[in-house]
């Protein structure tokens, strides 16, 4: 909060920038200087979203500006909140208005092409046109059909993964063990842990922590950010990936953390978006179906990375049980 000669900060404001130590309003100016430049720049009835890394992870923080009377001084009033998981949310609904369209027509559009190739297929094989003169014709015809065929079947396949993400409208929730969820993935995965040599590391203090969960779509998230975990420490020297599990401020956080080459931070905050990808072979559903999963379960996921450190995606489940 600014007010002309006296400038000064409460302590939600601290807490919500991860700054304790903080006595008016323009030391921000040295420690996050384009931060401090946005907000003293914001006119009164103004707002403003702005993007910040606190820990390795992207925040978003509304802040706003009005003025406020007193004592014959004009002051300068700025209002900051976090909104980052309002913003997750609204954006996850908007791609998912987009996705059903987008899917429909593409679907709509790729059917009948597919449907036209295989009738076609069917009638070059018919025994008139077989044994006709033209057969060495036709078989560059069938060939050329068959590409048609088999990329319009890709097309639906992919159309059908992303159809995917919509088709998930209300979860069957259980009180899942951690311990016996965190077991299974163990079993599941450990194939291609050991064949690959990576270390799977398994932290949960408490035997009893329980999440209430649809067991089946979080085995789906774990899994994915699994996958993503090998892929992403495929290159290190002693690669390894850490499972775990804690209560802190009376939410439930499942981690799954690696020691990859991390992501980079101007990609953080994309990660979640459909069609994005930080890999050349990516199709970009993985990690927003793990988003859409975690925001019907009334939680989130969030991911902490930096440089050569690996990364952590975190699950929150809302209310420790």
């Amino acid at each position: 909060m600014e007010s002309g000669a006296v400038s000064w900060v409460n302590e939600s404001f601290k807490r919500l920038l991860d700054i304790p130590y903080i006595k008016t309003i323009h030391s921000l100016e040295k420690r996050e200087a384009a931060f401090y430049k946005e907000i003293i720049q914001l006119k009164p009835g103004e707002s403003n979203v702005i993007s910040l890394t606190r820990n390795q992870q992207v925040i978003k923080i509304l802040v706003s500006a009005s003025i406020m009377r007193t004592d014959q001084q004009v002051n300068k009033l700025i209002a900051f909140q976090n909104v980052s998981e309002a913003i997750d949310e609204t954006e996850s609904k908007a791609w998912q208005k987009l996705l059903n369209v987008m899917t429909h027509e593409i679907m709509n559009s790729v059917a009948p092409i597919s449907s036209l190739a295989d009738t076609l297929k069917k009638r070059l094989q018919s025994p008139d046109l077989v044994n006709s003169t033209l057969s060495e014709e036709l078989d560059d015809i069938e060939l050329g059909i068959d590409t048609i065929k088999k990329r319009s079947d890709g097309l639906l396949k992919f159309t059908e993964s992303y159809r995917n993400l919509n088709k998930i409208t209300k979860p069957d929730v259980t009180k899942i063990r951690l311990r016996n969820l965190f077991e299974d993935l163990n079993n599941l995965m450990r194939p291609t842990l050991e064949k690959k040599r990576i270390e799977l590391e398994i932290i949960l203090r408490d035997p009893g922590l329980t999440v209430e969960a649809d067991v089946h779509l979080i085995e789906q998230v774990m899994i994915n950010l699994l996958v993503n975990a090998i892929e992403a420490v495929k290159d290190s020297e002693q690669p390894r990936i850490t499972l775990s599990a804690e209560i802190l401020k009376n939410k439930t956080l499942v981690k799954v953390t690696d020691n990859g080459s991390g992501i980079p931070l101007e990609l953080l905050d994309k990660i979640f978006i459909p069609f994005f990808s930080t890999r050349k072979t990516g199709s970009g559903i993985g990690l927003s179906l793990c988003k859409q999963i975690m925001l019907l379960h009334k939680g989130n996921i969030q991911a902490q990375s930096a440089k050569d450190q690996g990364t952590a995606f975190i699950l929150q489940f809302a209310g420790a049980v």
